[in-house]
Parts: structure tokens; sequence; C-alpha cells
């Protein structure tokens, strides 16, 4: 209750706690290291002090962060769904690209699975605690590339890095040969011809300079998605009951913060890419429009639904909560079919 803080309880012991976060250059990040930390530890008068780190000083490529939170190998990390897709399909609901239009369609239908994700990543983490939802301000999805690509012929063939089984379903759909490439090799990769383009969001592919290694930006996908800090179990249950409290209190804030610049981080993130990084910049044609609404139907959302079983209850999940806002509707054969929006 944020306008009844917790009161804190005096006490000698510090609790340190390490945070492997994606990538210290990712907008979600820098709120979670210069924003939310803080926060805490002057909430806690230095009883809770977290330690920032990344995936890359710590060697990590993301798949296996729900088994390392399990065996305590972390402390807390964050659990990023494209990423863990292969051991965990359900979690990359939240990322079904294409199938959003608007920026509230996403925020929305991510709102309203929160509980059963946050359920989802307790089963898969050992108990886990859900922290913070690191909503990925400067996320939609731009194609960074060599060449033009203002056609669907321009993409054919062009090998692309993607970060997920389902973007890789959207670029291919798009035409395009995705290939997984971690976000810290990527721009090697795009230096040495080994990728003709690789798709992040604006604000991401600034942060890593994409634009010294690719001359053209093109998009946008609509993408607002969140990724989720969470805590090893024992780490959690061995906090005291206020700090518990004060943490999530705090974590609260750090979502506003995070939803806040999500306001104008998307038109930022493609602003420094033109203005700052010199590159040409092209938006979608109605017919490259059209094409990723095609893939949404034929590829993005029947594969992950192949992926979590046609049996799962996580088809119902999607049909109760997503259908009402984005308009696609999963049959029982897995077909995909287009409805009404009610949202």
């Amino acid at each position: 209750n944020l306008e009844n803080p917790t009161e804190l309880v005096e006490r000698d012991e510090v609790f340190t706690i390490q945070h492997a976060c994606l990538n210290r250059a990712l907008s979600f990040c820098r709120v979670i290291e210069t924003f939310y930390f803080p926060n805490v530890t002057e909430r806690t008068k230095g009883q809770v002090d977290f330690v920032m780190s990344s995936f890359p000083e710590l060697g990590l490529a993301g798949p296996d962060i729900p088994d390392l939170l399990a065996a305590g190998t972390l402390d807390a990390g964050s659990v990023v769904g494209p990423y863990v897709a292969g051991h965990v399909p359900a979690l990359e609901i939240q990322y079904l690209f294409g199938a959003f239009t608007s920026r509230e369609e996403q925020f929305l239908t991510t709102a309203a699975i929160a509980p059963e994700i946050a359920q989802l990543l307790a089963d898969e983490s050992g108990g886990g605690k859900l922290i913070v939802k690191e909503w990925a301000s400067g996320n939609d999805i731009f194609f960074f590339s060599k060449k033009p690509l203002l056609t669907p012929e321009d993409f054919e063939g062009v090998k692309t890095r993607a970060f997920g089984t389902s973007i890789s379903d959207w670029i291919n759909g798009m035409g395009a040969d995705a290939q997984f490439v971690a976000f810290a090799e990527v721009y090697a990769a795009l230096e040495r011809g080994i990728l003709g383009a690789g798709v992040t969001g604006g604000d991401a592919g600034f942060g890593q300079r994409w634009y010294e290694v690719a001359d053209y930006i093109t998009g946008p996908l609509v993408s607002w998605p969140a990724n989720d800090m969470v805590m090893n179990k024992e780490i959690w249950e061995s906090l005291p009951s206020d700090l518990q409290a004060i943490v999530l209190e705090e974590a609260a804030k750090a979502e506003m913060e995070m939803l806040r610049l999500g306001a104008i981080q998307n038109e930022v993130g493609l602003l420094k890419n033109v203005e700052i990084g010199g590159m040409e910049y092209t938006e979608f044609s109605s017919e490259l429009r059209a094409k990723s609404d095609q893939a949404v139907i034929e590829a993005v959302i029947p594969n992950w639904a192949d992926r979590v079983g046609l049996d799962s209850p996580w088809i119902g999940v999607f049909n109760e909560k997503f259908s009402p806002v984005v308009g696609y509707y999963i049959q029982e054969d897995g077909t995909v079919i287009q409805v009404p929006k009610e949202q």
C-alpha cells in the first residue's frame, strides 16, 4: 500500500542480493539500477543492498535463468520469455510479436495475466518470487539492416538476428531468415556480414551502437513487453516481513517509472538512431503491415499454441484474456481466426 508505507524495523543485519539483469544498456535495467535499487537502500537504511550485474558480465545466455534461480546459483535474475521459450513456452504469451496494434493492447493483456505469470514463474524457478515486471520501454521492434527493406521481396532470405521463438516465427513470416544470436554478439555479426539485419527495440539498438554497422532502420512492430525480475525462494524467505513489503512497494514505484518512460521512449529511441546515428528510416508500408498480420495468423500464434499444447490451460487464458483485446482467437484445431475486439 503506497499510501500507507511499511514502517522499517531497525536491525543491524544487511541482506546483500545480486541481480542479473539482461543488459545494462537496456532502459529497464537502467531504471532498476539507478532508481529501484537506490530507493530500496534508502527505505531500508542499507539493510537491503542490491548489487547490479548483467547476463554479459556473468556469461549467461538466458534460457537457464529459472534453473539457476531454483538452484540458488543466482539470488535474482531477469526471466526473459523469448529466451526461455524452449523450456517454458507458456511464458512467451507475453511476447506474441505482431499481435498487438498498440502499446495499450499489450499493457492490458500483460496486466490481465499477471497472476498466472507469477504462478508460472514460481513453478519454474523452485518457488521464486516475482519482484518487478521489467517493462521494456523503447522496445518497439525495428529491423536494423545493411540494405533497404522496402518491399516483401527485399526481406526474402535476409539473415536476421532473432532472440526467441515467436520473434523468429514473425521474422520468417516476413520472408527473412531468422538466426538466434545473443544480444551482445549482434554488433560483430552485422559488422562481419554474418547477419544482414538484426531486430530489437530502437533504444536497445542505439545503446549497442548498431547504427555503426547498419545503415537502415525499418518498422516499427509495436512491442511493449515486460520481463520478470524473480528472486530465489530462499533469499526471499530470508528477508523479514517489513523488508519484503518495502522491496515490493519500491518495486511498484519502479514499474510506474518504467511505464512513465514508455510514453516517450519509443519515439526517442527511433530519433536517436536517425538524428545521432545517421540511419535512414522507412516506416512499414501497408503491404508490409499486411505481411505482418499474415505472419501472426499463420505462424506466430498457431506455432505458440502448438508449443504449449492445444490441451494446455494457456489456450484458454489466451482466448479469455487476449482475444477480446487483440482480436485473435485460437480454435480447437489450433488455427487462428480474427474476431471483433471488445476493448
